[in-house]
């Protein structure tokens, strides 16, 4: 028994389901997890935090981490259908709250993709190839386009062929930042380093409700794989083999770099937007450049070379995050589209490709309003452009979990004659703490500080007022109740589909 067989299904899933390839191996699931939970993106934004923001990163790697792990590594050995989460969620709540949650979990990556993505993409070029100094507006959008068109084009590229930018994305994340982590040793040896007292690693709740949303964003997607569950290999041994690895390795790729932040820079000099490619700057003159007195860095010599590779490994590592993402959240779209909980005109695979080219050209097309939109509405600044996509993206991706996490005791319940290669210990309690943090990080997303003082001066995001908490309410509430209204009308889109239901053979 599969999960397939816990409903009954339309019959354009097993016509779709067989222009699936089975082409994703055991090390292909490895580079992929990699790639899909290490994003340098928002090292930046959590070493802003200063060193408490270290403290709750070891926290949220035990209490959050490990069991979401345990919870992946069971549903997706037990269920490896294709579409992963999504079938996970329908299955154990119903298609409408599958429909919603998909919709969620699908948009924030073109919304990603397009906005925090392109930017971190240019904020590093201009950084380290035009001297700071911001693009025109034609050059900023010709480089953002490639950027976003170009990781559209590696999802609709069949697997075999597109599973190589996030095996290339992995091992730059390996040689960027080994040789970040590196380098900070060299210059902490030839400069010293900014020295921190017991009291700095001390956790508070203002730093909690400020760090837990974004530590849990770079946290999730160990389900991802599993969105392509039916061109695994042999997915039963293979996802918690990738899982189990993936995990201890991303724990220490988000230390070490967010440590050797904090070491050479001063925290109030730490931005979320440039925060690491600044650490780079100043570390790498130890190869050649120099600090000057104000702090702005200068490379030169093979400090500059240097620079410049690590620039081109950081492009193609955010590249590499988003094309992961979008491969695998355009799959589950895909999946629902033919399961009945969206609308069949996407839940089509190419004969060509086998991927879903439509739902894929549909991501590139919202990547490129989002672009437009915030680079227009924000006028041009790429720290507020980063700064309101990333909170979009970190919300309505949290919000999806709240469907993924509690699917681990119900299809027990549910399904408990189905073979479990793996079985992760305590369900219940693992599902209900999940879950409980991330409504938690949710709710604070939405009303930071509540139950405390709810915008005080501690809670407040940067660039808002206490007098702006209704204003922030709304920007944060709104699309995530118009997304989840979307999710409701491509479950009502579904029907015709659902009308077909028939078991599965």
């Amino acid at each position: 028994m599969t999960v397939g067989q816990i409903a009954s299904e339309p019959a354009a899933a097993q016509s779709e389901r067989q222009k699936l390839r089975k082409h994703f191996g055991r090390f292909d699931i490895l580079f992929f997890l990699l790639c899909t939970i290490v994003g340098v993106d928002t090292i930046g934004t959590v070493a802003s935090k200063g060193a408490e923001a270290f403290t709750w990163l070891i926290v949220l790697a035990l209490v959050f981490f490990v069991p979401s792990a345990l919870l992946t590594a069971e549903l997706g050995a037990a269920f490896p259908d294709e579409g992963g989460p999504y079938i996970w969620t329908s299955r154990a709540f119903g298609r409408l709250a599958g429909a919603v949650n998909n919709f969620l979990y699908w948009i924030t990556n073109p919304v990603w993709l397009g906005g925090t993505l392109s930017v971190s993409a240019v904020t590093a070029f201009t950084t380290f190839f035009n001297d700071g100094k911001d693009l025109s507006t034609p050059a900023f959008y010709g480089f953002t386009l490639v950027f976003v068109w170009l990781g559209v084009l590696a999802a609709i590229l069949s697997f075999d062929v597109g599973k190589w930018i996030p095996t290339l994305g992995a091992w730059s994340r390996f040689v960027l930042l080994g040789l970040f982590t590196v380098t900070v040793v060299i210059y902490g040896i030839k400069h010293g380093l900014h020295g921190f007292g017991a009291g700095d690693f001390s956790p508070t709740y203002a730093g909690f409700v400020a760090l837990v949303p974004v530590l849990m964003f770079n946290y999730v997607g160990f389900e991802l794989p599993n969105t392509a569950g039916d061109e695994m290999t042999d997915a039963q041994k293979d996802v918690p083999f990738a899982i189990f690895r993936s995990a201890a390795l991303s724990v220490a790729l988000y230390a070490l770099p967010i440590l050797g932040i904090l070491l050479v820079l001063p925290v109030k000099a730490v931005t979320g937007l440039g925060g690491f490619l600044d650490a780079i700057r100043q570390v790498f003159t130890v190869y050649g450049g120099h600090v000057a007195s104000d702090g702005t860095a200068t490379l030169s010599g093979a400090g500059s070379l240097l620079g410049d590779l690590a620039a081109v490994m950081f492009i193609l590592t955010v590249l590499s995050s988003g094309v992961t993402w979008i491969m695998g959240s355009d799959r589950a779209l895909a999946v629902s589209g033919y399961d009945g909980a969206a609308p069949r005109f996407l839940g089509v695979i190419s004969s060509r490709f086998g991927t879903p080219v439509r739902v894929n050209i549909l991501s590139g097309l919202v990547s490129t309003v989002v672009l437009v939109l915030a680079h227009e509405l924000t006028h041009g600044s790429a720290a507020k452009l980063f700064g309101a996509v990333l909170g979009l993206a970190v919300s309505t991706t949290l919000v999806s979990y709240l469907g993924i996490f509690p699917a681990l005791a119900v299809l027990r319940r549910k399904a408990p004659d189905v073979p479990r290669p793996y079985k992760a210990p305590i369900p219940r309690i693992i599902s209900v703490v999940l879950t409980a943090l991330i409504l938690f990080a949710s709710v604070q997303l939405v009303a930071p500080g509540l139950g405390d003082h709810w915008f005080g001066s501690a809670y407040a995001p940067d660039g808002w007022s206490h007098d702006e908490r209704w204003k922030y309410l709304l920007t944060e509430a709104v699309p995530l109740a118009g997304f989840m209204l979307l999710g409701v009308l491509f479950w009502a889109l579904g029907k015709p589909t659902r009308a077909t239901l028939a078991t599965r053979k």
